[in-house]
């Protein structure tokens, strides 16, 4: 069988905080609403929405949602970089002749916009699901492994009975991954091809 292996996007194959604090500084800047962006980067993962919903009424929610999207490719594209370690992640997957996949719940037009612009070359990309609603695209595409930096990303794994890879890159230390049922915590991505090349001999073992 191909091995497929799913990666969360956000703290985990890319760096979008310096973008996505731009792209809430010019929100705050059109609708006239304070919203602490320094604050808002600490805590990167969960669903937009759920953000949103710190700073705006529950009926503005939906709208606003949409204006950030649209303003997100003009703000945050550019000053997001890639990861350490994620270009190598990536073709570490591809060299043991797997397939590699974008699950994330960023809005799905975005997350390609990121990847094309860094160079970064998925098999699929699937957006708009968070937690344990990304089992689903695991299970779809058939994924054994998935690496994330949040626990919500454990709980994706777990649910689709997927090897749990964590990193501590995003707003979850090693500890809290650990306590969520990460199968295994790396320090970042860097480490990931030589844990590939081990976890591959092991599975042929058995």
């Amino acid at each position: 069988m191909t091995l497929t292996v799913g990666f969360d996007l956000d703290m985990t194959l890319i760096d979008s905080r310096p973008g996505i604090h731009a792209c809430y500084r010019a929100l705050s800047a059109r609708t006239g609403t304070y919203i602490d962006c320094d604050l808002v980067i600490t805590r990167l993962g969960p669903p937009l929405e759920e953000e949103l919903i710190n700073w705006f009424p529950a009926t503005e929610i939906a709208t606003v949602a949409d204006t950030y999207r649209e303003m997100y490719p003009t703000h945050a594209i550019t000053p997001t970089p890639a990861m350490p370690g994620a270009r190598e992640a990536i073709a570490a997957v591809h060299a043991s002749g797997g397939r590699a996949i974008v699950v994330t719940a960023k809005w799905e037009p975005n997350a390609k916009l990121h990847l094309k612009h860094l160079g970064i070359d998925a098999d699929a990309v699937v957006g708009n699901l968070w937690a344990e609603q990304k089992a689903q695209a695991l299970r779809e595409q058939g994924a054994s492994v998935y690496v994330g930096d949040h626990t919500g990303d454990v709980r994706g794994a777990r649910t689709a009975h997927a090897y749990s890879v964590a990193v501590p890159t995003g707003p979850c230390d090693a500890a809290e991954l650990r306590a969520a049922g990460a199968d295994v915590v790396l320090a970042d991505l860097t480490e990931f091809p030589t844990w590939l090349t081990d976890y591959r001999e092991v599975s042929a073992r058995a």
